[in-house]
């Protein structure tokens, strides 16, 4: 299976939906596309919704994790919204919610934002 990246700005804010599988196969585009995107368009915070990603291995953590560190640099905030449990187990074992809010729908993380 392979990965779906659809990507929406509300203001300053990229919204991030991923459905499929973030992989070692599949990272590499989702780091040049959301790597691309924050730059053009002056980007300063993420939601990342991971309702439809049925898989995610640790490729997939660092590319999350470097989209962090580059949202950092512009002193924003990275969310991340209605995870599966699969996936939420990892990032709770990776420590990945010690640096990353969670929100239960992309509605509640762009109004943590204070976008919606």
């Amino acid at each position: 299976m392979s990965l779906n990246i659809e990507m929406e700005i509300k203001h300053d804010v990229l919204c991030i939906r991923l459905s499929g599988e973030l992989d070692h196969h599949t990272a590499d585009e989702l780091r040049e596309k959301a790597t691309v995107t924050i730059e053009k368009y002056q980007i300063r915070h993420i939601v990342m919704n991971l309702e439809q990603l049925s898989f995610m291995d640790s490729s997939g953590l660092g590319v999350i994790l470097g989209r962090y560190k580059q949202i950092k640099q512009q002193h924003g905030e990275m969310v991340v919204c209605a995870i599966s449990p699969a996936i939420q187990r990892l990032f709770d074992m990776s420590g990945m919610f010690k640096i990353i809010g969670m929100e239960p729908s992309e509605e509640y993380a762009l109004q943590r934002l204070g976008v919606a």
